[in-house]
């Protein structure tokens, strides 16, 4: 599933060149997860003023209303000029005076839905449960601290759930965990303040550098321009089980937690 630096990659990969864009037509595939919510032509005419991010959410600012795309499990969004046509699993086509930008989803779990503005019940239902930006100043290191306190699941259920600092995926979890020096089973309610300092800090460097790095290609991500990310080559602990921690040799290891793969070293990382 593509996660926060993909998100924030691809939106970086396309934004400029959209934005300023004449919507010309608007062509749905097969449904995805949600509907469009309007009238696929109700959109022509409208100008791209800017593409924005919110968690997982690339927002697409519109002179009315604003396109909530999300890439869901297998998404990825192209911008280019117009010429092959749409495919079996391309299921959204905007064709702007700028080029054209397409969701390309095999699974379907993606979305692209129009709300009239962010404070619209349709964009809250969506986006108002979500926590804090951590590449933001919002995301502030005494708050985290005393928002783990409150919190008796194991710090990596806390981290995906998004409540307290959106967009730390399974990836980037265990990558933060592991730079913090933190087991993941451990129970937030546990975590030190100088421990939630550094797994502040982690999250803030693991997301940085994922984006620095175009992201993750662990499957078929790219952004919009068709290139990979190469943040999984470096990755300390994830999709590692069985090999050698890169800092103290102990074998990595691998559990289940809610349903996802998590990695750890057991000795480097403390409950």
């Amino acid at each position: 599933m593509p996660e926060l630096p993909e998100v924030e990659v691809t939106r970086l990969s396309f934004a400029p060149a959209i934005a300023g864009a004449t919507v010309l037509a608007v062509h749905m595939g097969m449904p995805l997860r949600w509907p469009l919510g309007c009238q696929p032509a109700a959109l022509e005419g409208l100008q791209v003023l800017r593409v924005r991010r919110r968690g997982k959410y690339l927002l697409i600012d519109l002179s009315r209303g604003l396109l909530m795309v999300h890439l869901g499990m297998s998404g990825s969004l192209s911008f280019g000029p117009p010429g092959q046509a749409a495919g079996k699993h391309d299921h959204f086509d905007m064709l702007t005076s700028q080029g054209l930008l397409r969701l390309h989803d095999p699974r379907r779990f993606g979305a692209v839905v129009f709300a009239d503005s962010e404070s619209d019940p349709v964009a809250q239902k969506l986006l108002g449960h979500l926590g804090v930006e951590p590449l933001e100043d919002s995301f502030d290191v005494k708050a985290f601290a005393e928002a783990l306190k409150k919190k008796q699941a194991p710090i990596k259920q806390v981290l995906l759930a998004g409540e307290l600092v959106v967009g730390v995926g399974n990836i980037y979890a265990s990558e933060a965990l592991f730079l913090a020096g933190i087991r993941p089973t451990t129970r937030a309610s546990r975590i030190s303040k100088p421990r939630a300092a550094k797994l502040h800090a982690a999250i803030r460097d693991v997301l940085a550098r994922a984006v620095a790095q175009g992201g993750s290609s662990l499957r078929d991500f790219s952004n919009a321009q068709g290139q990979n990310g190469y943040f999984q080559l470096q990755t300390n602990v994830y999709d590692r089980a069985g090999q050698a921690c890169r800092v103290c040799a102990a074998t990595v290891k691998r559990i289940v937690q809610g349903q996802r793969s998590t990695f750890f070293c057991p000795v480097c990382q403390k409950p």
